[in-house]
Order: C-alpha cells, then structure tokens, then sequence
C-alpha cells in the first residue's frame, strides 16, 4: 500500500524511522568513540597530576625530546609510572584501605557518603631524591563543580605545587582559577602546623602581605568571591580528612 506524502500517516512513519536511524547512528559512534575519550580523560589526570610536582608539559616534552620521542599518550603513562610509585586510599582514621581503585575513584560521588564511610585516595611520587603527597580535590564554585590537586612535601604541610579547574565558572573572572599566576599564590603555604594539626587556608580579597607563608592567608581573585570562597572550601574540607594519616607516617 502506497501512503500518501501529505498524510499524518506517512509524517509519522518517516519520523518514526529516521529517529530510529539517528539513534543507531549515534549509539554506534559513542561505542566507537568512548575508548578514546576515556583515554583522553586519563591522559589528562596524569599530566595534572604530574603538573603539580613539577613536571609541566613542557618538561615533560624536554624528557621526550631527549630521548628522541614525541609525546605521546603511551610516554606520559611511562612517565606517570615512573614518577608515581603509590597509589593508596586512606580512611577517617588514617588507615590504609585495601581493594580501592584508587586512579579511577570517582571523588564526586565518594563525597555523597558520610565522612566515616569515605575513602580518601593519595598519590605518592618521587622525584629527584624528594617524596611528594598529591590530594585530590572536588568542591562547587560559583555556578558548577570545580576541582583539582594540591601536592604537599616531604614535611606533609607545605604546598609545592597546586592544579585547579572549573566546568563553568565566568571568563575572567572565576575562570582564571586555572591560570599559574593564581596557582603560584598558593606554593609555599602550609596545611598543617609543625605538630601535624591541620590549620587550613583562608583566600583574603585585597590581602596586603602576600609575602607571608607563615599566615596560612592566599589573595583571593578580585571580583570573584564566590568562586574564591569554594575554591578555599575545596581545600579544606578535603586536606583536613587526611591529618590522621598524616601523623601516623610522621611517627
């Protein structure tokens, strides 16, 4: 039976099948693509986590040169490898929590569970004779989720290095969380007193002294108090978790 083009019938039939076909079109290229999204997604974490204990991109692709390579996915994994000797997750009480798959632990959804039931993951590198903690950070800023890294020495207090970033936070003002100048701010504060306490961090608008190391105080983004304000959140909520830990490898 031939339908008529004009009719509803046939609208709906032709509607029916090129939604149909959209559908199947789209499912079979998610399917193709999702390897190599999930690839990018890691090779990413990687670089930021090597990017807070100073191996930038271009420190990265100095080593490659130096060997001849380009910098590919394959070599940032040989050098996460190589630079990251551990991958842990502690809990509350600072007890090392075993069958946790730490790299791909999903932050934003661990933090929905009482602190109590919460796994805390940490990453531990070494590089040039020095150990470093890496803190996996997740908070809201002004209109979506931010997060980041925050690595602290071998004396478990001071920042040496520190990666933010935002999913919707507003160009040129919250966004530029992500800029090194604002990062920097941050190096060589400390998260914990000499006994190991946690003291935190406060982010100060217009802060005068920025020189100062020693009063847990970083300048704050002007005209981004909110985004500051989560940012500042972030760190402490998520750094006070892993003091009890802390203590225990400093005895």
């Amino acid at each position: 039976m031939k339908l008529d083009r004009n009719s509803n019938a046939y609208t709906y039939i032709f509607t029916v099948i090129l939604v149909t076909v959209v559908g199947v079109i789209l499912t079979a290229a998610f399917s193709f693509f999702k390897p190599y999204h999930e690839k990018n997604i890691k090779q990413e974490k990687m670089s930021d986590l090597m990017y807070v204990i100073g191996l930038n991109k271009d420190a990265l692709q100095d080593a490659a040169e130096s060997q001849g390579l380009s910098l590919s996915y394959e070599l940032i994994e040989q050098y996460f490898k190589q630079y990251f000797v551990r991958q842990i997750a502690v809990n509350e009480k600072g007890d090392e929590v075993s069958g946790v798959d730490v790299f791909n632990l999903n932050l934003k959804a661990e933090m929905k569970k009482p602190a109590g039931d919460q796994v805390y993951p940490l990453f531990i590198a070494e590089k040039d004779g020095k150990k470093y903690y890496v803190i996996p950070l997740y908070g809201k800023g002004l209109w979506d989720d931010i997060w980041g890294y925050v690595a602290l020495g071998e004396d478990l207090r001071t920042i040496v290095g520190i990666k933010f970033d935002h999913k919707a936070e507003t160009p040129g003002l919250g966004a530029e969380i992500t800029t090194e100048w604002f990062e920097n701010r941050f190096v060589g504060e400390t998260l914990f007193d000499e006994q190991g306490n946690f003291t935190g961090i406060d982010l100060v608008k217009n802060l005068e002294n920025t020189a100062d190391k020693t009063d847990h105080k970083v300048d704050a983004i002007s005209g981004s108090t909110l985004t500051s304000n989560g940012v500042e959140e972030m760190i402490n909520e998520r750094v006070r978790h892993y003091e009890a830990y802390f203590k225990k490898i400093k005895k």
